[in-house]
């Protein structure tokens, strides 16, 4: 490549799913309702945790900080592409995408880190009942979660750091709704070799390695409910990990399903359009399902609304008497 193709580029383009004028506002009211939904229901389940003392339990220590992370994780491409919706705009500055890039990956192994930790927790609870409390104490939740967020930050600070070194050639269209590191590498001039080992070595590392032990945790965990001799005692014990297993099922087959069809088609705009489901989908639906199958959820969130309701007659009454 000569050196006369290649720019310091200030901008790239996004060039999201369809450049159909028709489609816009059809498409910004999908994602804007998706992600209202995926915020006020992980903020719920939040809120929730925090004021039913009930709730204080490690599985929803880890629960609450599932939900404030698949905010964040939302938070990080959504906004920016309603933003270009509503302007009719599809730039976004070389600064603004690498920070897109940082915390998307950020967030994303922070994810795969609190679905392992929380595969651990039910491990615990249902092969090692009696030493659950001494074993899931207070110290060890909060270094689990403390190790996974320094991971993350050091693995996506390593990637953000190796993405600056890039060099661009004047073509800058990026055939998605934001800025995937994958994409950057495809449209880099300068040799992407050191960054695509990292990222294969660290889809094998940080992502093979969290799903082969949540992968022996449940193996674990159906080989105690085996063992359970009525019937009822294994709904009852298979129940209390149902919810994160289907999370768990929806999150890593979503994002494989993405990788797969991508590879498969060699399409960018359908590997853009399957990566709506791990990025906006499944933090959407984690709060239903959390919520919907678990009847302490159920009991706590009818507690706050209840709070909630109570209050305000007596504010309405004080306004009155002032």
């Amino acid at each position: 490549m000569e050196p006369s193709n290649e720019t310091q580029i200030s901008k790239f383009l996004l060039l999201g799913f369809s450049e159909e004028p028709g489609l816009q506002p059809l498409i910004f009211g999908f994602f804007l309702s998706m992600y209202l939904i995926t915020v006020f229901g992980n903020l719920l389940i939040i809120l929730a945790i925090s004021t039913d003392p009930n709730l204080h339990t490690p599985m929803y220590f880890f629960l609450a900080n599932l939900s404030f992370v698949d905010i964040c994780f939302t938070s990080t491409t959504v906004p920016k592409m309603l933003v270009n919706i509503r302007t009719q705009s599809k730039v976004i500055t070389y600064e603004d995408c690498i920070t897109q890039i940082y915390f998307f990956i950020l967030f994303g192994v922070l994810d795969v880190f609190l679905l392992s930790v929380m595969a651990y927790d039910r491990f615990v609870a249902i092969c090692h009942p009696l030493h659950y409390t001494i074993i899931m104490n207070p110290q060890l939740c909060g270094l689990l979660v403390l190790v996974s967020w320094i991971m993350s930050v050091l693995y996506s600070l390593l990637q953000t750091l190796m993405a600056f070194r890039l060099s661009f050639c004047t073509e800058v269209e990026i055939p998605h709704f934001f800025c995937e590191l994958n994409q950057m590498l495809q449209l880099a001039c300068s040799d992407t070799f050191l960054n695509n080992v990292v990222m294969y070595l660290a889809a094998v590392l940080l992502g093979g390695g969290p799903f082969a032990g949540i992968l022996y945790s449940y193996s674990k965990i159906v080989s105690s409910i085996r063992g359970i001799a009525s019937a009822k005692g294994k709904y009852k014990t298979f129940s209390t990990c149902a919810s994160h297993l289907s999370v768990v099922c929806l999150f890593y087959c979503t994002m494989l399903g993405v990788y797969l069809s991508s590879a498969a088609t060699q399409s960018s705009r359908s590997s853009a359009t399957a990566s709506v489901m791990y990025t906006v989908v499944t933090p959407m639906l984690n709060p239903f399902i959390y919520s919907l199958r678990n009847k302490d959820m159920k009991r706590a969130l009818k507690a706050f609304f209840g709070k909630e309701t109570l209050t305000w007659p007596i504010v309405i009454r004080l306004k009155k008497c002032l």
